[in-house]
């Protein structure tokens, strides 16, 4: 009986000590109160609190962490009303300041969010509401991170999510940007047709230049042909000249190497008159100075031959 009595008191010790046995995990932080006072803060490991005297006020998690919050209705500087949401990405760094500052930490945050969102859209119009998201989220962000310091929270980052203006806004909106669109787009046709109608008339114009060029140096080569022509053939009759003019000098040499005497010279005189009348000429003119070679040329011609036919040479006229 005895037994059974210590085994159930060794028992209920063991089940007190493991109820006061806290082990802290990663990333969370305990806040301690003893007899209803602040007392410490626990980090990650293992605890021992005292029964009764010390209590666990509250378990703070360390991670950063996001707060979404719903829509809030918002007027712009020209009386546009919109709905905006918002995100905010925080930590806590003091859990001491995270559970005595403030009753209920988000819930203060995000009131404070819409009445900070409340002040920055209303000095600005609809069109830089629109385009000045990033302006607004560093506003936003400088006086949340300050508001929020003495809570024991840090701000990392503040988004705007959504903004949604009235419906017949966005119907504007679409139709302005609709209306946008198709004035790019006529203006980048009418620049294409421009250009094209560029690029065809050079292209005519180099064509023109090249066909004029075509033709200029077509005429050029033709005139220097016919230059080269007309050239070689003076050139041909030059040479020709020059060849028979250089054949009769050299006859002329060689007869007077000869020694040629006065009677053969007659005599090849009357040969040259002999080929000039081939029969063709009518009448034949013979010089003064061959009318005795030509009567002898006849004699012994008609002596050579037996026959006289009766035929002769009528002296021409002395002047």
């Amino acid at each position: 009986m005895g037994f059974v009595f210590i085994l159930i008191i060794i028992i209920a010790v063991i089940m007190f000590l493991a109820a006061n046995i806290r082990i802290v995990p990663q990333s969370y932080a305990f806040v301690i109160e003893r007899l209803g006072v602040y007392y410490g803060t626990w980090g990650a490991g293992l605890h021992v609190k005292i029964p009764i005297v010390d209590h666990i006020t509250r378990k703070v998690l360390l991670k950063e962490q996001v707060a979404d919050f719903a829509p809030q209705p918002v007027i712009t500087k020209d009386n546009v009303t919109m709905t905006i949401d918002s995100v905010l990405y925080f930590r806590v760094v003091d859990p001491k300041l995270y559970a005595y500052g403030v009753e209920n930490p988000i819930m203060a945050m995000e009131n404070l969010t819409a009445t900070t969102l409340r002040n920055i859209i209303g000095d600005m119009t609809l069109d830089e509401t629109l385009t000045s998201r990033e302006r607004v989220n560093a506003q936003m962000l400088a006086t949340l991170d300050v508001a929020t310091d003495p809570w024991g929270i840090k701000l990392s980052r503040c988004e705007l999510k959504n903004i949604v203006p009235p419906q017949a806004i966005k119907e504007s909106m679409e139709k302005e940007a609709k209306a946008e669109r198709d004035k790019r787009a006529a203006i980048l046709t009418a620049e294409g047709e421009k250009k094209s109608m560029i690029l065809t008339a050079e292209g005519k114009k180099e064509s023109a230049v090249l066909d004029a060029e075509a033709k200029k140096q077509a005429m050029i080569l033709e005139a220097e042909a016919f230059k080269e022509k007309t050239v070689k053939e003076a050139e041909g009759r030059a040479e020709a000249i020059r060849q028979v003019q250089e054949a009769t000098a050299e006859g002329l040499r060689m007869i007077k190497e000869a020694n040629v005497d006065q009677n053969v010279l007659q005599l090849k005189s009357l040969e040259a008159f002999a080929h000039a009348a081939d029969g063709k000429a009518t009448k034949i003119i013979i010089p003064s100075e061959i009318q005795g070679l030509a009567g002898l040329a006849a004699g012994i011609h008609a002596v050579a031959s037996g026959t006289d036919n009766g035929s002769s040479c009528a002296p021409a006229p002395k002047d």
